[in-house]
C-alpha cells in the first residue's frame, strides 16, 4: 500500500501544537483594512483553535 500524501495546502493553512491540538488563523485580515475598525483589526490577531466539526477531516488531510 503507498503512502499517504500530507495536502500541502492544509499544511499551510493548519498547524498542530504540541497537545495535538489544531490551530488557524482568523479570517478576514488580507486586504480591504482601511474601511475596518482598530478594535475588530486587534480581535482578528493571533490564531484560534480549529472547529470540532473540522478536526477529523483536517488530521485525515494531514495524515495524522
Amino acid at each position: 500500500m503507498p503512502k499517504m500524501k500530507t495536502h500541502s495546502g492544509t499544511s499551510k493553512r493548519v498547524r498542530v501544537t504540541g497537545t495535538g491540538k489544531l490551530r488557524r488563523q482568523k479570517a478576514g485580515r488580507r486586504h480591504l483594512m482601511e474601511k475596518k475598525s482598530s478594535r475588530l483589526t486587534r480581535r482578528l490577531e493571533g490564531t484560534t483553535e480549529l472547529a470540532k466539526t473540522e478536526v477529523g477531516r483536517v488530521k485525515r488531510l494531514l495524515g495524522r
